[in-house]
């Protein structure tokens, strides 16, 4: 649906329904093209590669990587366990050792930064982001299947949780939480059938705020054809590119999306294992204030 389709809702209940949803990216964030920079979290306590930090020493440095995001021009962060891997697939398999890390350390990122803050929770543990979300004060959260099923890479079959998430969202009174929802999403093989033009159409249908668009893993970047695709079914939903955006592709990529989230680039040689490097996150928030028509 588009905005200016709201004027032809004729229940009211039907207009308040739907006007709760984004139109612009800029209903969150400050600029067109927004990019947001990715907080990978060190490994929470239970998972493989954690060595026994202390939730302070995650908290800086979480802290320190936001900073140099922040002071160098990105438009939003998002705070995601990127190293709990192997992932656990879905919400009620998520360890409440990581779960409940990852909510302490997101709040204090969520205090000490200007920029709107989201959280993802991998793999599809979208009741357990919302849940970090609220608690932390984040303003939005990645969900990693909203609909559909697919396969993960670590061999589970997963199914879409829009209706889990719709409700728990007004139950917990935070409908001022977004959802910005993958398609066809990295990491993962849809079921037979669904195409990126119908996963794009069902997202839509439920009421997405943002559809993310990816490659086939960590880094990879979509094809700007499938990019066009998506923008050309949900009209003014935004559109983020979700992996893979670089200086070198990010005119092709822009000309179509809405703005993108950016780990693997940010991280120093490009190693999303890596710290976050201020060059190249300076070098690429260049290239898009060119392509907002700032100097």
């Amino acid at each position: 649906m588009r905005k200016e389709d709201l004027e032809n809702l004729m229940p009211e209940w039907a207009r308040r329904f739907y006007s709760k949803r984004m139109f612009s990216i800029t209903d969150l964030f400050k600029n067109d093209k927004a990019i947001i920079g990715m907080i990978h979290l060190l490994p929470l306590p239970g998972s493989p590669a954690y060595e026994g930090w202390s939730i302070d020493e995650i908290e800086n440095h979480a802290l320190k990587e936001a900073r140099i995001l922040e002071e160098n021009g990105v438009d939003g962060l998002i705070v995601e366990n990127m190293w709990d891997l192997p992932y656990y697939s879905g919400a009620s398999r998520i360890p409440p050792e990581e779960m409940t890390a990852h909510a302490v350390v997101a709040r204090h990122v969520v205090k000490h930064t200007s920029l709107p803050v989201g959280i993802t929770v991998i793999h599809n543990g979208g009741r357990v982001a919302l849940s970090i979300a609220k608690a932390a004060g984040a303003r939005f959260i990645r969900v990693c299947l909203y609909t559909g099923a697919a396969v993960w890479d670590t061999g589970e079959f997963d199914h879409g949780n829009a209706a889990e998430l719709m409700r728990m969202r007004k139950w917990l009174y935070a409908e001022d939480i977004k959802f910005f929802v993958d398609v066809v999403k990295k990491h993962s093989v849809v079921f037979p059938g669904i195409t990126l033009e119908t996963h794009a159409t069902w997202a839509d249908f439920y009421l997405a705020d943002a559809l993310i668009v990816t490659g086939r893993m960590t880094g990879l970047p979509p094809t700007p054809e499938d990019v066009k695709i998506v923008k050309e079914i949900v009209g003014d939903t935004p559109v983020l590119i979700g992996s893979g955006l670089t200086p070198e592709n990010a005119e092709k990529l822009l000309r179509y999306a809405d703005g993108a989230i950016v780990g693997t680039y940010f991280k120093v040689k490009g190693y999303t294992q890596n710290p976050v490097d201020p060059e190249r996150v300076r070098k690429l928030m260049d290239v898009v204030n060119k392509l907002r028509g700032k100097r």
